[in-house]
């Protein structure tokens, strides 16, 4: 699966290595949804890929998917 960059894993899911909660925004996605330390970005980034979740959380709009990435897995 291709990556739809909608921004949805630099919000929802915690990032402990960029002491990044679940939910909050990282601080280095930029206003366009791309990663501002793409090249030295941390394992934890580097190794997601798109998979069937992206297609289940799918919305108009970041705050739509993070809030349907949340519920889906129970995330407050």
């Amino acid at each position: 699966m291709e990556c739809r960059r909608c921004g949805t894993c630099c919000v929802a899911p915690d990032i402990s290595s960029l002491k990044k909660p679940v939910g909050e925004r990282c601080r280095h996605l930029s206003e366009t949804l791309t990663c501002g330390i793409y090249e030295e970005r941390p394992a934890v980034c580097r190794g997601y890929r798109p998979d069937e979740v992206c297609e289940k959380i799918a919305a108009a709009t970041l705050e739509e998917r993070v809030a349907g990435y949340l519920k889906l897995f129970g995330l407050p």
